[in-house]
């Protein structure tokens, strides 16, 4: 346990960003399996929306560092490539 201030304030700032990393990760999966739900359902309109959604909530976790830059380009490209074969 920590024993000096700064320490005391490390543990409290590290509580605080983990439970805010921790929810923004959860909200960028869940858009994840929204675009999956529509790619399996075969609904391209709802498959597109979700996308934007999802791209947009990786970006900003990216920028935040909560995910590497090539680790969310990754998602990105994966899921548009499923939109993307909805349509052919």
């Amino acid at each position: 346990m920590a024993n000096h201030a700064s320490a005391k304030k490390r543990v409290r700032q590290t509580v605080k960003r983990t439970a805010r990393n921790r929810q923004i990760r959860t909200y960028v999966r869940t858009c994840v399996k929204r675009v999956h739900a529509a790619v399996e359902l075969g609904d391209n309109d709802a498959a597109k929306k979700a996308l934007i959604e999802a791209i947009s909530r990786i970006d900003g976790a990216v920028s935040k560092g909560i995910f590497h830059r090539k680790t969310g380009s990754r998602y990105i490209s994966r899921l548009t490539h499923q939109v993307n074969g909805l349509q052919s």
